[in-house]
């Protein structure tokens, strides 16, 4: 036991991407949540590179942070009952952490960069594919910071998106909110045929 344990600890150092995909494929059937996974991930490997950080495994937690929301889509089962699967897996303290962090009533404070990165991203890549997909074109090419704050004025557009996460994430990496908005755009712009924001010909 202790040595299948050692062996999946070990595993998760050469974890790459495509293992985190079928993680999330696995246990995700939504093209949608899939959909979002990489959107958050476009975000936060993007704040990887800028901060210097690990960038496979910032995309693996951006990618596996709602690997069980299918299976536990009521607070607080989520992300809670997903952790001990990860585990399982292999996936690292760091990493499970991060995931367990980004949702407010875990009880889990954000303390690294990765777990604040991850929180700032979440809500508001979800926002921008949402107002990217209302514009004539559904593409992101088409949205900035000011229609997206315009937008966060709407409460009946997106509803479910927490306005209060977008900005106190912004706050958390000590970031202004429209540089945190544009900085998410321009990182989704360049992943926009993946995450279907490419727009209509």
């Amino acid at each position: 036991m202790d040595k299948q344990r050692h062996i999946g600890l070990l595993d998760f150092f050469h974890m790459d991407r495509d293992q985190a995909l079928a993680i999330l494929h696995e246990f995700t059937q939504s093209e949608s949540l899939r959909r979002h996974a990489l959107q958050v991930e476009a975000c936060v490997a993007a704040y990887a590179r800028k901060f210097g950080a690990d960038e496979t495994e910032w995309s693996a937690t951006a990618l596996l942070h709602d690997f069980d929301y299918e299976m536990h889509p009521d607070a607080p089962d989520h992300p809670m009952k997903g952790e001990p699967i990860l585990e399982a897996r292999g996936v690292s303290a760091e990493i499970r952490r991060a995931i367990l962090s980004h949702a407010n009533y875990s009880g889990v404070t954000r303390e690294s960069l990765l777990e604040r990165t991850l929180f700032a991203c979440d809500e508001l890549s979800g926002f921008i594919s949402a107002v990217a997909l209302v514009k004539p074109s559904k593409s992101v090419a088409e949205v900035d910071a000011r229609s997206i704050r315009k937008k966060m004025k709407d409460k009946a557009f997106a509803r479910s998106v927490n306005r209060d996460d977008i900005v106190n994430g912004a706050v958390e990496l000590k970031l202004g909110l429209d540089e945190h908005i544009e900085f998410c755009i321009a990182a989704m712009r360049e992943r926009a045929a993946t995450l279907g924001l490419a727009g209509v010909s």
